[in-house]
């Protein structure tokens, strides 16, 4: 991990754990009055390749894989997706000069489909990898990051390096690269004489909660959106630290397209005025994902290595 990565999850973590733990309800509705608008960006449309053909004119069509909250789910009408990537696919059309269209896709699907033309891109969690490169470009919006999550009232206050976790009991997901990571930092406290981590696994992330709120476990190690809305809706956890889900190495999630199409560039350019504009930070705020901001949207970062 670099070091610049370092200082912003670092940052991060502590303005997190400088705020109050309690419920925050979060509007699910298909109308979304909340969603933020843009201005058009000029250098943005002109950075559009001359010969790119939209798939519908005047719109930028998006596949969206509504699998779960705040990243991207159904709202309460049950058709209409919403979360934070439908809210940045949103800004990203208002920048291009164009109306959003979001095309709900089951996750499988979507890389002939941006392949084939049939989206213009796919904005649904979709990490930088090397292998990835060799078929679409990438902009970056997210940093892939996994979150270390306790109960409210736990006297654990910060979690940064392995040393952190030595002795507690952890959960976290079977063959995910959060239990990499935790194994790895395991591997290295019992080498420094430090006291074992004991890792837990549930399938059901009800399971989890419950066995946190029990005192059964003492930290939730997973994906951090997904633990972020638990811990904003509930008021009943709290996070203490962040890594990158490519620890030791930067993950970074990109809105993807059409390798050489003549889009990425100018999508790069359509997301960073949205940062420097602040509506990128205010939409982030809004789902309570904010500890996966980046400070600039790059054109096909260096990605997770082929392995």
């Amino acid at each position: 991990m670099t070091l610049h990565l370092k200082t912003l999850l670092a940052g991060i973590a502590v303005a997190t754990l400088a705020s109050a733990s309690f419920a925050v309800e979060f509007d699910l509705s298909p109308e979304q009055p909340g969603r933020l608008k843009a201005e058009p960006n000029q250098e943005a449309i002109d950075a559009i390749g001359a010969d790119y053909q939209f798939v519908e004119d005047g719109k930028f069509t998006v596949a969206v894989t509504p699998f779960d909250p705040p990243i991207a789910t159904y709202a309460s009408d049950s058709q209409t997706v919403i979360g934070v990537d439908p809210d940045i696919a949103s800004l990203i059309a208002d920048s291009l000069g164009l109306k959003v269209n979001l095309v709900p896709t089951a996750w499988p699907d979507w890389p002939l489909g941006v392949s084939s033309g049939k989206y213009d891109a796919v904005i649904s969690n979709v990490t930088v990898t090397e292998e990835r490169k060799e078929k679409f470009d990438f902009s970056s919006y997210r940093q892939d990051v996994v979150g270390f999550y306790v109960r409210s009232d736990s006297e654990i206050q910060a979690i940064n390096e392995p040393e952190d976790v030595a002795g507690l009991r952890v959960i976290t997901g079977a063959g995910t690269n959060q239990e990499k990571i935790i194994l790895e930092w395991d591997r290295q406290n019992i080498a420094a004489g430090l006291a074992p981590i004991e890792v837990q696994y549930y399938d059901d992330p009800a399971a989890a909660q419950l066995a946190i709120q029990s005192g059964r476990a003492d930290v939730q190690f997973n994906p951090n959106p997904t633990l972020a809305y638990a811990a904003a809706t509930t008021g009943q956890t709290r996070l203490v630290g962040v890594q990158s889900g490519g620890w030791p190495v930067t993950a970074e999630i990109a809105v993807t397209t059409r390798k050489d199409a003549g889009l990425a560039e100018a999508v790069t350019i359509a997301l960073n005025g949205l940062i420097e504009s602040g509506l990128y930070a205010q939409t982030l705020e809004r789902w309570n994902v904010s500890a996966e901001a980046v400070e600039q949207s790059r054109t096909n970062p260096p990605g997770l290595p082929k392995s």
